[in-house]
C-alpha cells in the first residue's frame, strides 16, 4: 500500500508529510476539563491528534499484576492498583472529548483494550490505535479488523515473527490498511535502549506499510530522539503528552509538554523545508553565486592583437563571465583577435 489514510491525511512512504499523536493516555487523572485543555494545547501546539486510552481496570489486569515500570517515578506496585486509578470515563466522556477535538480541528483516538470499548470507540475514531501489549492478542486484534478502519499497531517487546503473525491476523479479516510503529516497552526508556535503526529494519522486512515510532524517552530540549526518528524515515510520530512534565505517576515522568511539541514541530518544519528538491540541479538562489564566484580566464598581461596565446599570458579569476576555466585547453594556442588589457576577462569574440 505505502500510505495509510487517517481522517483527512494521506501518510505516505515516499512523502515527508508526518502525523503527530500526542499520547495524553490517562494523564488527564480522570478530569475533563484537563482532557479538553490538553485537547486545545496539543492541537495549538501542532499535533495532528490527541490520543486517549479507554480501559475498565477490572477487564485490563487481574488485582495481582505485577508493575513493570519505574517505581521512583510511578509508585503503583500493581498495574491493577494504577489502571484503577484512571479509568472513570465513560462513553459519554468521550463522546465529549471527540466533539471537543472536532472544534479544534485535531483528531480524537483512545486505544481501547477491551471489545466494549472498541464498539463504541469506532463511531468517533478515524482510526484504530493498538498497544504493543494486545500485539499477541488476536482475537482482539481480529475485532478491531474487521470494522475496516485502518490501524496503527505499535510493535514494543516483539520479535519479526510475532508482528507478522499479528499482521496476517488483520489482513485475514480483509484489512490491510496497516501502519507499524517502532517502539520500546520500557518506561522511561533510556536513550541507548531507543534502537531507532529498528525503524528501518521494518521498513525493510514491510515495505508496502508505513512505518512509525511511539517514544517513552524522557524528552531533551531539541527534541533530537523525536528528530532522530523522522530522519531514519518515520512518518507517524508518537508521545506521551502532559501538561505538567515535574507532576509524579503515570506517564508525566517521560511525557513531552505543549512547549517540546512546539519545538519538535519547528524542527519538522525545518526538516521538511530543507529537504527541497531530490534531483541535483543548480536552483535560483545560486543564480548570482553561478555569475560572479566562479572564475573566467583572464590576461595577466597585455596582449597584442594576433598573439598565439600561452599559459604565462593568462590565469583564471572571478567573476565567471568570460570564458570558463574548463576550456583553457581549448584557448592555449588561439591567436588574439583584439588587443588584449592585463586582467581584462577573456570572452569568445577575444580569440
Amino acid at each position: 500500500m505505502n500510505g495509510i489514510k487517517i481522517g483527512k491525511k494521506v501518510i505516505k512512504r515516499d512523502s515527508s508529510d508526518l502525523y503527530i499523536i500526542a499520547e495524553a493516555g490517562v494523564n488527564h487523572e480522570c478530569s475533563i476539563d484537563l482532557a479538553k485543555k490538553m485537547i486545545s494545547m496539543a492541537a495549538e501546539a501542532g499535533a495532528d491528534a490527541i490520543k486517549f486510552q479507554t480501559y475498565k481496570a477490572e477487564k485490563l489486569a487481574s488485582i495481582n499484576s505485577p508493575a513493570y515500570w519505574d517505581q521512583t517515578k510511578e509508585k503503583a506496585k500493581s498495574q491493577y492498583e494504577l489502571f484503577k486509578k484512571y479509568d472513570a470515563f465513560n462513553y459519554e466522556d468521550y463522546r465529549i472529548l471527540a466533539d471537543y477535538c472536532s472544534e479544534h480541528n485535531i483528531d480524537f483516538l483512545s486505544t481501547p483494550f477491551d471489545k466494549e470499548s472498541v464498539q463504541f470507540l469506532n463511531e468517533l475514531m478515524p482510526v484504530f490505535k493498538i498497544a504493543s501489549a494486545d500485539l499477541t492478542n488476536h482475537p482482539f486484534l481480529r475485532e478491531i479488523a474487521r470494522f475496516g478502519k485502518p490501524i496503527i499497531l505499535s510493535t514494543g517487546a516483539s520479535t519479526l515473527g510475532e508482528i507478522d503473525e499479528a499482521v496476517n491476523v488483520i489482513i485475514s479479516e480483509g484489512n490491510s490498511q496497516i501502519a507499524l510503529l517502532h517502539c520500546i516497552l520500557s518506561y522511561p526508556t533510556k536513550v541507548e535502549d531507543a534502537n531507532l535503526n529498528m525503524i528501518t529494519h521494518l521498513q525493510e522486512v514491510y515495505p508496502d506499510f508505513v512505518v512509525g515510532y511511539s517514544d517513552h524517552v524522557v524528552p531533551d530540549k531539541s527534541m533530537m530522539v523525536l528528530n532522530t526518528a523522522v530522519f531514519l524515515g518515520a512518518k507517524i510520530i508518537e508521545k506521551h503528552f502532559t501538561l505538567n512534565k515535574t507532576k509524579e505517576g503515570n506517564d508525566h515522568y517521560h511525557a513531552m509538554d505543549s512547549e517540546d511539541l512546539k519545538v519538535f514541530v519547528e524542527n519538522i518544519r525545518i526538516y521538511r523545508a530543507a529537504l527541497g528538491c531530490k534531483t541535483k540541479v543548480p536552483i535560483l538562489a545560486e543564480k548570482d553565486a553561478i555569475k560572479y564566484a566562479r572564475r573566467s580566464i583572464v590576461a595577466k598581461r597585455n596582449i597584442v592583437k594576433g598573439t598565439i596565446l600561452t599559459e604565462k599570458m593568462l590565469t583564471t579569476k572571478r567573476p565567471g563571465i568570460g570564458i570558463p576555466p574548463k576550456y583553457w585547453e581549448i584557448v592555449i594556442g588561439r591567436e588574439a583577435k583584439t588587443d588584449i588589457k592585463e586582467d581584462d576577462i577573456l570572452t569568445w569574440e577575444m580569440v
